[in-house]
């Protein structure tokens, strides 16, 4: 058998996640050193990522992006090269169409990454499907459930691998809780909390509240995990939510009318052979203060035979420093610490792992060995996380109905 060769991938979207660079300095999140990027360079020091290009919508400010990438990753980690191609060239402006050019450069069968604000994404995946390519697609996927389901169809229609990037199931604990969740009988109840500190609403105030909200951002995680546990088992029947809002909009964070602080979705679902009911409460904000943590996220859910508790937040690792006070850490996301050789060692974490899973099965699926149907039920792909898309816009429109219950039936 041959050797699987090695894939191209286009990053769209330069931002936080997947560079760790924001208005013009390293983030002041857990991520200054970026995921994705980080994650690329090393699958291409072990031979399974070729070429890594990037697109944004300005070039000019392409000269601090590869001074951040030369500075935070290149010198950190022993032989990890951050040559990277970006789009569109260093003396444009902005050009919001850039990603079609940087897509229109790659071979078929690339890897294509879409890291952007919520409302570009199915745009962008869109294009990147219909040009052959395989699609990685931040969560939450999209923003309507006709959009989820055209890429579901034009995914099909094309043999292309898309996924959405629910790194949380890689999570060794999460992992480990769905499948005792699922020995639990029917569902009962379920209630999650995630959080971001208010000082990100400085990063998210390009989009904040004018095309997303926080619920679109941080409960589709949760959420995600609710409806892969009770897979075939319960289904959501119906949608209400309701916000708090008042720290977004003030002076202080100038997000526009309207942008809500924090959104609760209360979802009841039926448990499809008993008819049982349960309810799930999915709370999402944005206006936490600076704390431990970066992002506060637990849950509890009780089954019919037995209850989960998980806090993903505390994971009793420790420390402080006159620099920067009392944090808890969370190494299980991303080891960003080099090894003794000085050398990146995140690979086993679960926001690696994520990426390059996805990476390896569009490998696979363009090398002929196997097709993109072989991965349902394995990663979390775009027909398999249609439900979330319909959670999450459900919940958008009670809001805008003035709390008004959707049907999902």
């Amino acid at each position: 058998m041959a050797p699987i060769k090695p894939m191209n991938v286009l990053c769209i979207g330069t931002g936080e996640y997947t560079t760790g660079f924001v208005h013009g300095a390293a983030a002041t999140s857990d991520k200054s050193l970026g995921v994705i990027g980080l994650v690329l360079y090393d699958m291409r020091s072990r031979g399974k990522v070729n070429e890594i290009s990037m697109v944004g919508t300005t070039g000019t400010k392409h000269a601090a992006i590869r001074e951040h990438l030369a500075n935070g990753i290149g010198k950190k980690y022993k032989g990890l090269d951050v040559t990277t191609k970006l789009y569109p060239d260093d003396s444009v402006a902005r050009d919001p169409l850039a990603y079609k050019a940087a897509i229109d450069d790659l071979e078929k069968g690339s890897c294509v990454v879409v890291f952007t604000p919520d409302d570009v994404h199915y745009e962008q995946a869109l294009y990147a499907v219909q040009k052959g390519h395989h699609v990685l697609i931040a969560k939450p996927a999209v923003k309507t459930t006709q959009e989820h389901r055209t890429l579901v169809e034009e995914a099909a229609k094309n043999g292309v691998l898309v996924c959405v990037e629910l790194h949380k199931r890689f999570d060794p604990i999460y992992a480990d809780a769905r499948e005792r969740i699922r020995t639990l009988g029917d569902f009962s109840y379920f209630n999650a909390y995630m959080s971001q500190p208010k000082h990100q609403l400085h990063t998210f105030k390009s989009w904040a509240g004018k095309s997303s909200d926080i619920s679109y951002y941080l409960n589709s995680h949760h959420i995600d995990l609710l409806t892969w546990s009770v897979q075939g088992r319960a289904v959501p029947i119906s949608v209400v939510a309701s916000a708090a809002t008042g720290v977004a909009t003030s002076p202080a964070y100038g997000c526009v009318p309207g942008t809500e602080d924090t959104i609760t979705l209360l979802v009841t679902f039926r448990a499809i052979e008993s008819g049982n009911l349960g309810t799930a409460v999915f709370t999402s904000s944005w206006i936490a203060p600076k704390a431990e943590v970066h992002s506060q996220q637990r849950f509890f859910y009780m089954g019919h035979a037995g209850e989960v508790r998980v806090d993903q937040a505390h994971r009793g690792y420790e420390w402080a420093t006159d620099a920067n006070g009392f944090a808890q850490n969370n190494p299980l996301f991303l080891r960003y610490q080099p090894d003794p050789s000085g050398r990146y060692a995140g690979q086993h974490t679960y926001g690696h792992r994520s990426i390059e899973l996805w990476v390896d099965a569009c490998r696979e699926v363009s090398a002929g060995e196997k097709t993109p149907e072989d991965f349902e039920g394995v990663l979390a792909t775009i027909k398999e996380t249609e439900i979330i898309t319909r959670i999450l816009e459900a919940g958008r429109k009670s809001l805008d109905e003035g709390g008004k219950v959707i049907s999902l039936e």
